[in-house]
């Protein structure tokens, strides 16, 4: 997986990695597990499921709250990880190592326009506020 300085972030706290494969990697900031506490519960979204950017698609829960988790691009989920099921406080520890589920983008010409709407991490941390 990339650096967190290659990472593109929504608005609502979700971090983007494409790699090289062309799938899209997603997880959660450092400023959202930081404002969720300990996470004890992970919802994930069905495999196989089309998303819409910005749509809600999974929910995370901790000992504080449950927040909802939103697609950051649109697609198709492929793949969800596992390990969120049996130890979800593993995105505590360092959420830009812990992919939560993977996108198929749409199209090439979706993607980066969709990524034009995400902020670098320069951006996000000042609008953060972390």
């Amino acid at each position: 997986m990339k650096t967190q300085d290659t990472f593109k972030f929504a608005e609502t706290h979700e971090w983007v990695s494409i790699e090289d494969d062309g799938l899209a990697w997603i997880g959660i900031s450092n400023h959202a597990q930081e404002a969720l506490g300990d996470v004890m519960f992970f919802h994930a979204p069905k495999v196989g499921q089309g998303v819409k950017q910005g749509e809600t698609i999974a929910v995370i829960e901790s000992v504080k709250a449950a927040s909802d988790i939103h697609a950051p691009i649109s697609g198709e989920i492929i793949a969800v990880n596992e390990e969120m099921d049996t130890t979800p406080e593993i995105v505590n520890v360092n959420p830009y190592a812990v992919w939560l589920f993977k996108i198929k983008p749409r199209s090439d010409q979706t993607l980066s326009a969709e990524l034009e709407t995400l902020m670098p991490l320069e951006k996000y941390i000042f609008s953060a506020g972390s």
